[in-house]
């Protein structure tokens, strides 16, 4: 099946090179480009796009409020692309339901491989954000909903929430499994239920419940 892309970036010339890159996946097919939020908002809308490579800093609205608007409304992938992996606004992209958080810098094959596994259903951030991600949940406040227990981790058996645990930590289903003496599809099937529980997108949103409900203190 073909995965359907829309590009949004307010410079020409990134949109094009894009585009020349992922043309080359035969699976892959770029359905539309956005030079500002506004635009990303009406073409979601009228597309219906697979994948979403959003751009943070666009004129007027910016793709943090796109991928808000977006999502409050339609079924769709998003991965935030940027420039600086400092950006500031990561954390509200990735607390808007982005799927993944990749800079500018990365090679051909990481960016096709990148669109297929976030429309896979499939998370990804780069090794690099992965670690800020975690680091920099680690020192944020607990919300009081977190201090009084995380009713919504009550859903979730004892092994399932150590595995929650230690996706917010940052270990993958490789590293999870060797923790736990488990195999790794086994890992990958906790880790599949924890999300189906809780309701959330994917692994990204699994961090963030657990820091927000306190199974990961500071």
């Amino acid at each position: 099946m073909t995965i359907t892309v829309l590009l949004a970036d307010d410079q020409h010339l990134v949109r094009a090179g894009f585009r020349s890159l992922l043309r080359r996946g035969r699976d892959l097919s770029v359905v539309g480009e956005a030079s500002t939020g506004d635009e990303a908002v009406r073409a979601a809308r009228e597309l219906q796009p697979d994948v979403i490579l959003m751009d943070i800093r666009m004129p007027g609205m910016d793709g943090i409020t796109a991928t808000r608007r977006i999502l409050a409304a339609q079924r769709a992938r998003i991965i935030i692309l940027t420039t600086f992996e400092t950006d500031e606004y990561v954390f509200a992209a990735l607390a808007a339901g982005a799927s993944g958080f990749l800079t500018k810098e990365i090679d051909p094959d990481g960016l096709r491989a990148a669109v297929r596994v976030v429309a896979g259903g499939d998370a990804l951030l780069s090794p690099s954000v992965t670690r800020r991600v975690v680091g920099q949940f680690a020192h944020r406040p607990v919300p009081a909903a977190g201090r009084a227990g995380g009713e919504r981790l009550s859903v979730l058996t004892g092994r399932e929430r150590e595995v929650v645990r230690l996706v917010a930590t940052g270990l993958s289903n490789d590293e999870i499994a060797a923790t736990l003496v488990i195999s790794p599809l086994t890992a990958k099937t906790h880790v599949t239920r924890a999300i189906a529980k809780l309701g959330v997108r994917d692994r990204v949103q699994l961090v963030i419940v657990a820091y927000e409900d306190g199974l990961v203190g500071n």
